[in-house]
């Protein structure tokens, strides 16, 4: 769950008939990437809240206790065993809460997660409308600026008072990382790429790979998997022009 969040994957119908054993999902059909940032994203029309995207550690809590109540009539006669179960379960709001605090560490290039700090970020991307993949991208080249990341805005930058406060944020965010120079700089950014994704699938990318196919040509699809399968790498610049893009403004709603 924490690498759905990490990677900007909605699974969009998450619950507990869909959620394996191994903890793995099922229903495939309406899973999406988000694009622009929106904790209530949701990848399937009719999802509702409980399965936007912030809320999936929710719904995995929520298809772990069906889970353990599956398994807690075999229990019965054993009660140590039970109460065994019962803590496992009662734990696992903690333990899902560790996993995105490491997860969230990682994806901003810090040593330990700071609550301050990530709730400032995730209030200026609501704000400016960023691309949830282009910006983490963006970010992991350790920019000196906001002028670096407009690549990712979809709404304008050239507020005032949105300027101070990214610059502000980006300040602080660099009394975290303590880089001091060119090496140690080159070493974060090369240790976030690999976990920000340069590339996800996104759906209008889908739509037109499988008109195309409709049509016979099977390139577009052949690309994209070529590029999914390797989406923390750098591409050619045609390739990073074509895919590494915001949403088009005739797609948006």
């Amino acid at each position: 769950m924490a690498n759905w969040i990490r990677v900007g994957y909605c699974q969009g119908n998450f619950n507990s008939d869909n959620c394996a054993a191994g903890g793995f999902t099922l229903d495939y059909g309406p899973f999406g990437f988000i694009e622009m940032f929106d904790p209530k994203y949701q990848s399937w029309t009719g999802g509702g809240m409980h399965f936007s995207f912030f809320n999936q550690p929710k719904a995995a809590q929520k298809n772990f206790k069906s889970f353990c109540s599956a398994l807690k009539p075999l229990l019965s006669s054993n009660p140590k065993a039970l109460e065994e179960l019962e803590k496992i379960e009662n734990n696992f709001r903690k333990f899902m809460q560790e996993k995105m605090e490491i997860m969230w560490a990682k994806k901003l290039g810090i040593e330990k997660f700071d609550v301050e700090l990530f709730e400032e970020l995730i209030n200026l991307m609501i704000e400016t409308k960023v691309d949830y993949t282009i910006f983490f991208r963006e970010l992991s080249s350790i920019p000196n600026d906001i002028n670096q990341l407009a690549k990712s805005f979809y709404g304008s930058s050239e507020n005032e008072n949105i300027k101070l406060r990214w610059n502000n944020w980006l300040e602080k965010w660099k009394s975290f990382i303590n880089v001091t120079d060119k090496e140690s700089i080159k070493s974060l950014s090369n240790q976030m790429k690999l976990i920000n994704p340069k590339y996800t699938l996104r759906e209008w990318h889908l739509v037109w790979a499988y008109q195309e196919a409709e049509e016979g040509n099977y390139k577009p699809i052949h690309e994209l998997q070529e590029i999914m399968t390797n989406p923390y790498d750098e591409q050619t610049k045609e390739i990073e022009e074509k895919y590494y893009i915001k949403k088009p403004s005739d797609f948006l709603e």
